[in-house]
């Protein structure tokens, strides 16, 4: 944050975003209701007392993950499924702290629940009871797929803390537990105990993998092939490619490494803000957009088009609109992506950022995967964080 910001930055988060419920939640349902209509998210018409006693008759079940969940060394690889393989259940962090996303949240809940199971992870029990209601009152969500899960994060951005979830070579599933801390300046230790403490909370066997990488950066085919940027690369700049590969063989199975070139100015760098896997022979790619990212995604759909994948088929690469960069906050660049797409069951949640290029994207989508239905979910706000649908999303394989 810029140095002018920092100094009156207290008053501002106060007056705008409920930080200081972070370590301090609501302990009743009157204080949850009256939090909920702080924020407008009580259903129109209902006042605080009803929505209240609305909370305290019906709760909200939540289980608890354990304080800590140790990780054994890496002893065997895995493989990572295709998001187009059976899913049993996507986590999410359910955005407590900031009640704009509660309805991209709920939109994407809605959108899973008929297809898969959801986890929301919560930040503390109570936070449960305000967003079951909160979906309740929606009246969409199928309710018995969603679970609720008090395991503190530091921020909402799953994808790239949450379990890699993959399957051994006897078939069974593990969990490759990476380290993520990212960003120097940021509270990042929570966030970066969610893969160990998922592991101890399932049963699943948790092996640390001791290199920085978040989950936005990889796709893969389920069949030997990992597409990852050259973010990797720019973190660890004293190791060869060659290097590189060989530390991510420790932990990952796969026979064909392709890197993409990752889009400048853009805080992640991952390779789901670049491209999406369709299936194992056809990629989605942003079109160059007028902007100095351009030379990059040129690049990124020839390498694709002369690549083959670990089967020898070639790709099949189909350009997707890019919208131009805007400023949070009048400051900070934003790139939207219509490739942070979730691939879950025969449903496809793509983001939209209510735009003119929204149609074209999703007729994109609709032809090149008739056999799913395309849902759209209106990620405007997420955007101002820099990410989408995938980016908040994280799926676990079916055992």
């Amino acid at each position: 944050m810029p140095a002018p910001l920092k100094r009156i930055a207290p008053g501002l988060l106060k007056a705008f975003y409920p930080v200081s419920l972070d370590h301090n939640p609501p302990q009743s349902p009157v204080e949850l209701a009256r939090f909920m209509k702080r924020w407008s998210l009580l259903p129109h018409g209902v006042d605080v007392a009803d929505a209240a006693t609305a909370m305290a008759a019906t709760g909200a079940p939540v289980e608890v993950a354990p304080q800590e969940g140790p990780s054994a060394p890496l002893s065997e690889a895995i493989r990572l499924p295709a998001q187009w393989e059976p899913i049993e259940k996507i986590m999410l962090t359910f955005p407590v702290m900031y009640p704009p996303l509660w309805h991209t949240h709920a939109q994407m809940i809605e959108a899973i629940t008929p297809v898969a199971e959801v986890t929301c992870l919560v930040p503390a029990p109570e936070w449960a009871t305000a967003a079951r209601y909160y979906l309740q009152t929606r009246g969409i969500a199928q309710m018995e797929h969603v679970h609720f899960l008090h395991l503190p994060t530091d921020d909402i951005w799953v994808r790239d803390y949450g379990p890699f979830v993959g399957r051994t070579e006897m078939g069974t599933r593990a969990i490759v537990d990476a380290t993520f801390a990212p960003l120097a300046a940021y509270p990042q230790a929570q966030d970066n105990a969610v893969a160990s403490r998922w592991a101890a909370y399932t049963g699943m066997t948790a092996q640390h993998f001791d290199f920085y990488t978040e989950g936005g950066n990889y796709w893969s085919d389920g069949q030997g092939t990992l597409l990852v940027s050259d973010e990797m690369m720019a973190r660890y700049p004293r190791l060869s490619r060659v290097e590189i590969e060989m530390r991510l063989r420790e932990a990952f199975q796969f026979d064909k490494l392709i890197v993409l070139p990752r889009l400048l100015g853009e805080e992640t760098g991952h390779v789901d803000l670049v491209c999406k896997l369709v299936d194992a022979q056809t990629v989605l790619i942003n079109r160059p957009n007028g902007t100095h990212n351009d030379d990059r995604l040129l690049d990124a759909a020839q390498r694709l088009r002369r690549e083959t994948n670990a089967q020898g088929q070639p790709y099949q690469v189909i350009e997707l609109p890019f919208p131009p960069r805007y400023f949070n906050w009048g400051l900070f660049a934003v790139w939207r992506s219509y490739t942070n797409s979730l691939t879950v069951n025969g449903r496809v949640l793509v983001p939209v950022f209510g735009i003119a290029d929204d149609v074209q994207a999703l007729n994109i989508y609709r032809e090149v995967m008739p056999d799913f239905e395309i849902v759209p979910i209106d990620c405007r706000i997420a955007a101002n964080g820099g990410g989408a649908v995938h980016c908040l999303t994280k799926e676990i394989p079916v055992a």
